[in-house]
């Protein structure tokens, strides 16, 4: 599972404050917790622990929702993707054999380290 984002939309404004429409932004973490970024000329950000609790605070009966961004279950990634991704950033070396000498000044392992003497 992956974090997933949403807006928080409000309807309609009680207090005066925040306006309508889109006035917040956030993700819900997999662990249920939530970062809510503030819109508008006094931008915050806040943790809290799950949505419910922000719908508490800042739901005004109804007046504010969460409209979902990102489908819970939907990969960014294909995860064939990620599979290959280590192999198109690096280019992997195949080891070299035992045998072969170092280059010149260069001790092979963790006894050739200068500073663990």
């Amino acid at each position: 599972m992956r974090p997933r984002t949403f807006e928080l939309v409000r309807y309609r404004d009680p207090s005066g404050v925040s306006g309508t429409g889109v006035v917040a932004e956030g993700c819900e973490f997999t662990d249920g917790s939530v970062a809510l970024r503030w819109r508008g000329d006094n931008p915050a950000t806040a943790v809290w622990p799950n949505v419910d609790a922000i719908l508490a605070v800042h739901g005004h009966q109804g007046a504010t929702e969460i409209r979902w961004i990102d489908a819970q279950t939907s990969p960014t990634v294909p995860r064939a993707g990620l599979d290959n991704l280590f192999d198109e950033l690096h280019q992997v070396r195949p080891p070299t054999s035992l045998s072969d000498s170092p280059p010149p000044g260069h001790a092979r392992g963790w006894a050739g380290a200068r500073h663990l003497r």
